[in-house]
């Protein structure tokens, strides 16, 4: 599902200042330090490896608020091949 239009420095800049508005509803899920969103549309320099294959972020308690939101809404969400994250269509009322 990823889309190279979706992958530049202007979506990287239009995720970022979206990154104000709420998360989608129907998100559910948590990260489980994939990475794959932390290479959008470069690998970032607070990135980190593990031995493990996993990844997590050197700065991850200051973390930019794209960051903290990413994927907020599923128009937004073009790493949904690796990332554990999930849109439903109906939107959780819990």
């Amino acid at each position: 599902m990823k889309s190279k239009n979706k992958n530049t420095w202007a979506a990287k800049l239009k995720r970022t200042v979206s990154a104000f508005l709420k998360v989608d509803p129907s998100r559910s899920g948590e990260c489980q330090s994939c990475g794959a969103c932390c290479i959008l549309p470069v690998r970032c320099l607070f990135l980190i490896d593990t031995e493990d294959g996993k990844a997590y972020c050197s700065i991850y308690a200051m973390r930019p608020l794209n960051c903290r939101k990413y994927p907020r809404t599923q128009k937004e969400w073009i790493t949904s091949d690796n990332c554990s994250f999930q849109f439903s269509t109906q939107p959780d009322t819990r």
